[in-house]
């Protein structure tokens, strides 16, 4: 076995990318397609880069590391989500990849960044100035069968997101986003940026992706992102006015029927711990934990 190899990410690593990604963090779900646009045509704006560790022609690290421009907070940098092949842990790939994406977001000039992590690798991180501020439940949902669509009250409607207008559908993320839990808040979730990373996502399903209108006006949503036979619920929100209305629960229930109905046989999703009323809906529809991430962060003098 020879030694790996860290360089910059290339567009056609996407392949091993995504298969190193379903072997370490299944749950994570970006397909090939939508992988390889995010290399070759990184989002607007973030100054986003990755870097693959490769051995003997195979991909067997990644990371990425990036600006976050969805939050007023300034200079918030983000390393994604550390990748290493079971095979070639503990001979310092993960350490050369986080040096990259660390020095990556202080040449961005950030003054905090961010980092998730298993808790057996708190260690690690701490060792790199970081501590745990949070945690992040993902849980897995069996499609078979598929869940039955629900009957929305008379002054609802459900539409799929597929031939609307996306600025009405981007206005609804943005707007029920705001109190998302989170170190720092997602208040400036930028029309184009979105566009770019949400709606022209090869991997968006734009007829599973469900809205509930009242009155002519999107109050809800629940978007998803597939990879085959596997979906991720991007986000599920409602307007801050049509809370306690069951809104949610009405348009994620829609969304994962129409998933199984065009193939998706497992449905992920993740929420942070202090997000009790979508983790009781997640209950609710059935979903199991299967994993939970600590958020980490480091303050940059």
């Amino acid at each position: 076995m020879s030694e790996a190899l860290i360089r910059p990410a290339r567009a056609d690593d996407a392949d091993g990318v995504v298969a190193l990604r379903k072997l370490v963090f299944p749950y994570l779900v970006r397909g090939v397609e939508s992988t390889r646009r995010m290399i070759a045509e990184p989002p607007p704006g973030e100054g986003w880069a990755a870097w693959v560790a490769e051995a003997d022609g195979q991909v067997v690290g990644w990371v990425s590391a990036y600006r976050n421009t969805q939050t007023s907070t300034p200079g918030v940098g983000e390393i994604a989500t550390l990748h290493v092949h079971p095979d070639h842990r503990r001979r310092g790939l993960g350490t050369a990849l986080f040096d990259h994406a660390f020095g990556h977001v202080r040449a961005l000039g950030s003054t905090q960044v961010r980092a998730h992590t298993r808790a057996e690798s708190l260690p690690f991180a701490r060792r790199h100035g970081f501590e745990p501020t949070r945690e992040l439940h993902y849980a897995a949902l069996d499609l078979r069968p598929a869940p039955p669509m629900p009957e929305p009250p008379p002054d609802v409607r459900l539409l799929p997101t597929a031939g609307l207008d996306p600025r009405r559908v981007h206005r609804v993320d943005a707007e029920a986003s705001r109190d998302e839990p989170s170190d720092v808040p997602v208040d400036a979730l930028d029309y184009d940026l979105w566009r770019h990373e949400c709606w022209e996502n090869l991997g968006l399903d734009r007829e599973a992706s469900t809205v509930a209108e009242v009155d002519g006006e999107l109050v809800a949503l629940s978007l998803v992102k597939r990879d085959g036979e596997r979906m991720w619920s991007d986000f599920t929100g409602t307007l801050p006015a049509y809370r306690g209305r069951g809104l949610a629960r009405l348009t994620k229930l829609a969304a994962l029927h129409t998933a199984a109905a065009r193939g998706v046989r497992t449905a992920y999703t993740s929420n942070d711990e202090a997000n009790a009323p979508m983790l009781a809906i997640n209950a609710r529809l059935g979903y199991r934990r299967v994993e939970s991430l600590v958020a980490c962060r480091r303050t940059l003098s």
